[in-house]
Order: C-alpha cells, then sequence, then structure tokens
C-alpha cells in the first residue's frame, strides 16, 4: 500500500464522521411536514465543519487519482 491509500482510508472515515456531526435538517419529520425550510447561514462552528469537509473530500479525491496514477 502506498501512503495515497492511507490517506484516502483516513479522509473518507473523517468525512463520513463529520458529515455525522452535521445536523442541517435531519429532523424526522422533515420529510412528511410541508412546512417551509427556513435557510441560514452558516456561523461558527458549523460553517468550519461544513468547509472542513470540502477540503477533505477534495484531498480524498486527489489522494485517489494519485494512487491510481502514480506506479510503484
Amino acid at each position: 500500500m502506498t501512503i495515497y491509500n492511507y490517506i484516502s482510508i483516513i479522509t473518507s472515515v473523517l468525512i463520513a464522521i463529520l458529515i455525522l456531526i452535521q445536523t442541517r435538517g435531519a429532523s424526522l419529520g422533515a420529510g412528511t411536514s410541508s412546512a417551509a425550510e427556513v435557510n441560514t447561514k452558516r456561523r461558527g462552528v458549523e460553517k468550519t465543519i461544513f468547509q472542513l469537509t470540502i477540503f477533505l473530500a477534495v484531498v480524498f479525491c486527489l489522494a485517489l487519482i494519485l494512487s491510481v496514477t502514480i506506479k510503484k
């Protein structure tokens, strides 16, 4: 295994954890209620977690591309 494989495994686990932490619109009644959803801006920790998730997704994609293209 190369370092890119380890990076992709670690980032995939971190992405899954960060996605589970995010709670935007995740209530049980969200799928059945007909009330309009209120859109608000992300602030503070929520914004940091969102940006970190995007960054890790980019790192994950780059690690996968590099692991496929670079041979041992």
